[in-house]
């Protein structure tokens, strides 16, 4: 070999291992940097399960006041019902009432005017009481 085929092949190799020690630099950097975004990865995998368990823990409590807001609903609606067949016994005893005043005042020799007026009955209402419960008439 001559002396310039063996500085050419010098060149060669040198230029050859700089390309190699440059590619394993840029290996050792593209592995560093990929190391780091692995690590911030796992952490962010890491508050993200964090975040996630406490988001299960908080549905399960609102799943919980859910079903107590529903028994309470539930009861509530029971007493309501409870509530209103009473009222509704109440005002049927109410309605009945008016009628039995004005029978009384009948027997004691209210007029249908005097009933229609005191006790709210219509004409024809206290006209049928006074006749029923109202005192005779003397001839």
């Amino acid at each position: 070999m001559t002396t310039l085929h063996m500085n050419l092949y010098l060149d060669l190799d040198t230029v050859l291992e700089m390309v190699c020690i440059v590619l394993a630099l840029l290996g050792v950097a593209i592995g560093a940097v990929a190391w780091q975004a692995s690590r911030r990865l796992r952490t962010r995998c890491g508050a993200l399960e964090s975040s996630l368990a406490a988001m299960r823990h908080e549905l399960e409590l609102a799943a919980a006041i859910s079903v107590r807001a529903g028994r309470s609903v539930k009861r509530l609606e029971q007493e309501h019902a409870s509530v209103a067949d009473r009222l509704g016994l109440l005002e049927l005893r109410c309605e009945a009432r008016p009628y039995d005043q004005a029978i009384d005042s009948a027997r004691r020799g209210a007029d249908p005017l005097k009933l229609t007026a005191q006790f709210g009955l219509s004409r024809g209402e206290a006209d049928l009481v006074s006749r029923l419960h109202g005192r005779r008439k003397s001839a």
